[in-house]
């Protein structure tokens, strides 16, 4: 699960290496699209198919399913590692391995959980699940701090380092992983499958391309296709909900959501995630367009710093998921979820309330608890969801739960990117323009480079890159100005202390709507009661420590 999740993250701070080894400029026209299928390609496939290769598991075997997940992730790492290609060509071999990769990470993420509950007994499922749920967590952050290490060594080396992990998962998990759940026999639900996988998938590739600039619009919600993906993913969306309730084996079972446990997880679940999924690229553009560059370091290397400065948010997951979930076993699950979604939403009115140059430490604290309430949450929740299910559906349901919180994390990094391009679009331009000609720029070109879209502004500084150059640098402009004019604008204040006045406005945005999800999802899990742990009797206790051991 760590293997499989550090991936959905690890390219995000390793894009600037990797443009640069397949010589791409990602800011020349249309090149902004590979970048984000760079990113949002992985997480789409993820959640599009849990449910199904989940389901997948209940039928033909989880363990089978899962190890076979261990063969395709690595395979596609090592074809990731090898691309021939340069250019666009070279971005699209990325694109589509990434998502045979995550075709692979989709098996893992299904069926691990499944295997675990079966594996465990009640009394140490909490703890079990909060190690494999607090693994996929922290692995989506250690990523961040991964790629940043290996991409400045060799872009390669951030897909190489899949590879000896996945060949001794696989040799492992085919050696040890043994068939605990009963195989039953059912038909593929065809109808159910496709009107899942192509709803989700319509309604994810359409925030993808929502969140890109669209004619003279700063971003595509206007664009016809747009509009067609979200109306036309809703309506298979109610098709699914119909098919499931007609065929007599259905991919999915709603009835399970009849079960108030099962549903306030999940409802709970959904909600943390849109909270969280757009944190981290927030946090990232936040600290390596503004706070970085403002304390000295060079728009080259705040990729690789700001990994490192959010380690405070990954030690908060490690300190209170797997401790949660132990206690969870014990004491319920219901305060620890809620307490840690309350713990969770109050970060980010702290963040919410911090200066834009904020002191360290404050920001270390903050996304700390925030990691910490995130944990408290994630493991305890975890186990209540797949104890809540018959053992017959753990499969479907471990799909069910991974969908909804990767398409969370999708549907976040669309919300809250759109909530910052929106406050950033009425307030950059005049800024810009402005600080532009006091600088000797002409106004016409001043002009120009203030009425682009800001969401080229953010992804400048989002890889590393000085944004005035990404602005400047076409027009020829630069060069002409007299030396003094050229250090201030390509120095390490111009452009932090121009951003941070409408950057902070849209981040306020963004906190205040992750502050409300997070007590949404606060009163989602109180709803669920306080179901106690189920308690074996002595020869169940056996039975399930003989099964664990197995």
């Amino acid at each position: 699960m760590f293997m499989a999740t550090v991936d959905s993250s690890i390219v995000i701070i390793s894009m600037p290496a990797i443009f640069r080894g397949i010589h791409l400029d990602p800011f020349a026209a249309g090149n902004i699209s590979y970048l984000l299928w760079m990113i949002m390609g992985y997480l789409l496939v993820t959640a599009v198919l849990v449910v199904t290769l989940g389901r997948l598991g209940d039928i033909v075997g989880r363990v089978r399913m899962y190890n076979l997940g261990f063969v395709v992730f690595t395979a596609a790492s090592v074809a990731l590692s090898f691309d021939p290609m340069h250019g666009g060509a070279g971005a699209l071999w990325l694109i589509l391995w990434r998502v045979v990769q995550a075709l692979g990470g989709a098996m893992l993420m299904a069926n691990s959980a499944a295997i675990l509950t079966d594996a465990f007994p009640a009394h140490q499922r909490g703890m079990a699940l909060g190690i494999n749920q607090i693994s996929a967590l922290s692995g989506q952050f250690v990523g961040l701090v991964l790629g940043g290490l290996l991409s400045a060594w060799d872009w390669r080396a951030v897909f190489w380092v899949n590879v000896p992990v996945g060949v001794f998962g696989t040799i492992w998990a085919y050696r040890s992983l043994r068939e605990l759940s009963a195989r039953r026999k059912a038909r593929i639900d065809w109808w159910g499958n496709i009107a899942f996988a192509g709803g989700c998938g319509l309604l994810l590739v359409s925030i993808t391309y929502g969140i890109q600039p669209y004619g003279s619009d700063t971003m595509g919600w206007t664009s016809p296709k747009v509009l067609a993906g979200l109306i036309g993913g809703a309506a298979l969306l109610v098709v699914f909900g119909i098919v499931e309730t007609r065929v007599p084996e259905p991919m999915f079972h709603l009835g399970l959501f009849r079960n108030r446990h099962f549903a306030a997880g999940n409802a709970a679940s959904l909600l943390a995630s849109i909270a969280r999924g757009g944190l981290q690229f927030m946090l990232i553009i936040w600290l390596q367009g503004i706070w970085l560059p403002l304390h000295g370091y060079d728009f080259a290397d705040t990729p690789l710093w700001a990994g490192i400065f959010l380690l405070p948010l990954t030690a908060g997951f490690l300190l209170s998921g797997p401790l949660s979930g132990a206690l969870s076993d014990r004491f319920g699950v219901r305060w620890f979820t809620t307490g840690g979604l309350v713990l969770f939403g109050g970060s980010f009115i702290g963040l919410l309330l911090l200066p834009i140059t904020f002191p360290y430490w404050a920001f270390a604290l903050l996304i700390m608890c925030n990691g910490m309430g995130s944990g408290m949450f994630s493991a305890p929740n975890t186990s209540a969801i797949m104890s809540s299910v018959p053992a017959a559906y753990r499969g479907a349901a471990s799909g069910m739960r991974s969908t909804f919180q990767n398409s969370g994390t999708s549907l976040s990094i669309g919300v809250f990117f759109s909530l910052l391009i929106v406050g950033l679009a009425h307030r950059l331009p005049g800024t810009l323009e402005a600080g532009l000609r006091a600088q000797g720029v002409p106004a016409s070109v001043a002009h120009h480079a203030a009425s682009l879209p800001p969401v080229s502004t953010v992804f400048s500084a989002f890889l590393g890159v000085n944004p005035v150059q990404t602005l400047l640098g076409p027009s020829g402009v630069l060069h002409t100005l007299p030396a003094r004019n050229q250090a201030v604008l390509t120095g390490n204040k111009f452009f932090p202390n121009l951003i941070s006045g409408p950057f902070h406005h849209g981040l306020i945005i963004v906190f205040a709507t992750a502050a409300a999800m997070s007590l949404l999802a606060a009163t989602a899990s109180a709803l669920r009661g306080n179901p106690r742990p189920v308690e074996l009797p002595p020869a169940g206790r056996r039975a399930g420590a003989k099964a664990a051991k197995q």
